[in-house]
This record gives C-alpha cells, sequence and structure tokens, in this order.
C-alpha cells in the first residue's frame, strides 16, 4: 500500500492511503461509507492475512480478510461504476507443474492461505469480471524491513542464522511490481494477470545473489521446510498475456544497489 502511494504520487495520480482502522474491507457498510467519502475512480486492494504458517491456525481469519474483503469490494465497486484491483497469490498452484504458471492454468491450493486467495479470485470475477487480479509471489523491496530479503541480509550481516523455505519462486521487486499495476490500472486492463520479475530460483539461491552483492556472508543461511506451513516446491509465474517486469537478476541489483548507497531514497521504478 505505502509503495503504491508513493509511485502514485511521483506519476501525479491522487491517491489516498488508508489504515486498517479507516476501513474493514469485509464490512459492508465501512465499505460503503469509505467509497461514498471519497469518491475514488479506482480501488487497489493492497490489504489482507498474509502469514501463510499462522493461516492454518486461523482458516476463518484468513478467509475474512482475503476472500470476503475482496468479494466485498468488489460488489460495492459495481455497484458504484468503480475500477478494482486486487492481489492474489502464487499460492494458489499446487507445485506440482515443471514450467511456470500461466494465467489460464487452473488453482490448485494445497493450504488455507492459497485456498483463500482462491476464493477471493473465484468471487471477485462472479461479482465484478472486470476487476483485475494480480497474481504475484513474495515480495522484496527496499522502502520496508518487513520482507523476507532485507530480513535475510540483516540477519545474515549481524553474524545470526537465517533459514529459508526449500522451494522454487519467482521473487518480486516491489518497484517494478507497483508500476506495472498502475499502467494495467491506467489502461484499464481487466481479468487475471500474472505479475513477477522474469526468472526462477530458489529461496537459497535468491539470498546467496542478494548477498553476494551487498557483501554479506552467507555462512549462517540454511534451507530447511518452514514449521507449520506446506508450502508447494514449485510455484514460478510465468504469463501468457505479457511479460511486463524486468529480470530478476536486473531488479536484485537495483535492490542492492539502492539500499546500500542510498537508504533513505524514496524510490528507484523499473526502468522498462
Amino acid at each position: 500500500g505505502a509503495a503504491l502511494g508513493r509511485l502514485a504520487e511521483l506519476r501525479g495520480l491522487e491517491s489516498r492511503l488508508l489504515r486498517r482502522g479507516e476501513c474493514d474491507i469485509a464490512d459492508p457498510v465501512s465499505v460503503s461509507e469509505v467509497l461514498s467519502r471519497h469518491r475514488p475512480w479506482a480501488v487497489v486492494n493492497a490489504a489482507g492475512y498474509v502469514r501463510v504458517a499462522d493461516a492454518e491456525r486461523e482458516p476463518g481469519r484468513c478467509f475474512r480478510e482475503n476472500a470476503d474483503g475482496a468479494a466485498t469490494l468488489a460488489l460495492a465497486c459495481g455497484r458504484l461504476g468503480i475500477r478494482l484491483v486486487t492481489f492474489s497469490s502464487d499460492l494458489v498452484f499446487s507445485g506440482g507443474a515443471t514450467r511456470p504458471y500461466v494465467e489460464s492454468d487452473r488453482p490448485s491450493p494445497g493450504g488455507v492461505y492459497g485456498a483463500s486467495k482462491a476464493e477471493a479470485e473465484r468471487r471477485v470475477a462472479e461479482v465484478l469480471p472486470s476487476a483485475l487480479v494480480v497474481r504475484t509471489s513474495a515480495f522484496f523491496g527496499p522502502w520496508d524491513r518487513h520482507n523476507i530479503l532485507t530480513r535475510a541480509l540483516e540477519e545474515l550481516a549481524a553474524g545470526r542464522e537465517w533459514t529459508v523455505p526449500a522451494a522454487i519462486v519467482s521473487p518480486t521487486y516491489v518497484p517494478d511490481l507497483v508500476t506495472a499495476v498502475l499502467d494495467l490500472v491506467l489502461d484499464g486492463e481487466q481479468g487475471v494477470w500474472h505479475l513477477a520479475n522474469q526468472g526462477e530460483t530458489s529461496w537459497l539461491e535468491f539470498i546467496r545473489k542478494g548477498a553476494m552483492l551487498a557483501g554479506v556472508g552467507t555462512s549462517q543461511l540454511r534451507e530447511a521446510e518452514p514449521e507449520g506451513a506446506r508450502l508447494p516446491p514449485y510455484t514460478v509465474l510465468g504469463s501468457e498475456r505479457g511479460l511486463l517486469l524486468p529480470p530478476l537478476e536486473d531488479a536484485i541489483q537495483r535492490y542492492v544497489r539502492l539500499t546500500r548507497d542510498q537508504p533513505a531514497l524514496a524510490c528507484e521504478a523499473s526502468p522498462a
């Protein structure tokens, strides 16, 4: 959400960021009041339940925030003629593929979190076919500490052990993702789009690459299955609609350059 507001401002797009306390997206009354007050031409749903392991213990809360919330927004936006963007996940797939998943592949989630996102996709498409549904993969970026690469480099630099899940993924650089999302919204695109940086890697190799570029040692880096979550072994995202994000290698280099040389800088978006 913060990244969307940041890049919208840089592009001259008026935006309003809402905290969770200002709008309960699963409450129709709350959503209606907010939309009536602000009268937006588009809504980007960057809220949701994102703790994949905890979702197995809190399925009700996960489905409320991810599926009920997205469907409530879709109903309200449909009534008012407002464009809607909502985010889904690579975890709607089971991980049994041997090539990157594309938009037309049928979701087959293996966990609660993925199931909540698949249900959100279904319900949004049912009530608002014009919505833009963006499937993406695990984020990394320069503007917050709450992503796996930033946290891993901090821990490894401090000499502490860091464990990553054993899986092949397509990590997504937040500035590139937001740039593409704003482009698609302005172009009036709809339906499911896969947005991830081009390329695939294991979590282990991804952290190693970032650490090498940042000059951080990796002797304390480990790979293991996370407790409480059964992650799919392969959830790389491809696209049959268009590859809009730059290669992953390029994104990692920009991330490291920005966080190393200008840690307080506000933005370095995709060169595309």
